[in-house]
Order: C-alpha cells, then structure tokens, then sequence
C-alpha cells in the first residue's frame, strides 16, 4: 500500500511537470484530504507525503477541529507540507495555515472570505459552472470530482477521463483530479492537462 501511494504522489509530479500552465510550477502537485471517517487520524498520514504537498483539514463533526488544526499545522511545518483549513478562513487565519480550501457550498452562499497574502486558495468543484464560480472568487486552483467511482460517493456518476479532460481545457482556473484517483486511475490522467491530484485513501 505504501509504495502504490509513493506511486501515485510520482505521478502526480509528472502531471504538474507536463501541465502546460505557467502557474502549475507554484502549485502542489498532490492534495491530501483528510476524512472523519476514513482518515480519523490524519497525523499519522503527514509525515509520508512527499515535501510540498498539500493537506486540507475537512473533518468538519470534530468537536475539537480548531485544537487538531494547531496540531496538524505544526506537523505540516516539521514535514515541509502546505496547510489548509476548508470552509473556514478565520480558523485558518488564526492557526496561520497557508490557505483555505471552499466547499462548493460556501461558494454558492456568495460568502465573501478574507485573502491573505501568499495564501493557497482551492474551491471544490463538480461542474463547468463551479469552475467558472472559482476564478470569480480568484481560487488558485479547483479540486474536480468525481474522476472515477470512489468510496466516499458510492453509485454517483463520475465525470470519467474524456469529460475530465474537456473540462481542464475550458476551465479558468489549474484543476486537480479529485475522486477514485490512485496509482491505477492516475495514469489514465496523464493527458488531461491537470496540474496534479487530490485524493484521501490513495495518499495515505
């Protein structure tokens, strides 16, 4: 399991080195996402990503979430790894993580959020139209998904490689694939123009 992971953060490297857009070089190649409940202790995860990835903290039931987000942002400084805190930019601002990351449902709220200078700033997204939603908000990059059929969305369509593909293209922002990817998956991505991937089980 391990070395399909260290496979999957490699190719996640050679998405980013092949993405055509000059921003690709200044974004992580690989995102991990933590999970209450498929990752119930994302600590232990951390110190096996490679240097310069980045972890968003969802994990959004967890009573002591703002107490783990201290944590996690201090192991993500020992490791050399991006900091990021979803759906909320003060708690990231007063762990001083690196960035937030927005669910597309605190995009369609219309929300306004504080920026912070050299903050990384993602948007979760499942459309054409969410894509558009993220450069208006001035995202970084997108976390597209569903890719392939995954755990956490069992029996929802998936976007599938070609319309993966079509929308990266289209797209006004650098996207991440997001959904099923791993070491098998991600290689069916290596034309698709993304800038690397997203995952939660294929990364730990």
């Amino acid at each position: 399991m391990v070395a399909d992971n260290a496979m999957l953060a490699d190719l996640a490297y050679h998405l980013n080195l092949v993405c055509p857009l000059d921003q690709a070089k200044k974004l992580p190649s690989a995102i991990f996402l933590t999970d209450d409940r498929r990752t119930p202790n994302p600590g232990m995860v951390l110190p096996t990503l490679p240097r310069g990835s980045a972890v968003i903290l969802r994990n959004y039931c967890d009573k002591n979430r703002a107490s783990h987000a201290f944590s996690l942002r201090k192991i993500c400084r020992h490791y050399g790894l991006l900091f990021l805190i979803s759906g909320d930019p003060a708690l990231a601002i007063k762990t001083g993580a690196d960035g937030v990351h927005l669910p597309e449902w605190y995009l369609r709220r219309g929300v306004l959020y504080p920026r912070r200078l050299n903050w990384l700033v993602t948007v979760a997204a499942h459309s054409k139209a969410s894509l558009t939603l993220a450069a208006r908000v001035r995202a970084d990059a997108a976390l597209l998904s569903p890719v392939f059929p995954t755990d956490s969305h069992k029996g929802e369509s998936t976007l599938g490689v070609v319309k993966f593909a079509a929308l990266v293209r289209s797209s006004p922002v650098p996207v991440y694939a997001l959904g099923g990817v791993d070491s098998l998956t991600a290689r069916r991505l290596a034309s698709s123009g993304a800038v690397g991937v997203a995952a939660i089980k294929g990364l730990c």
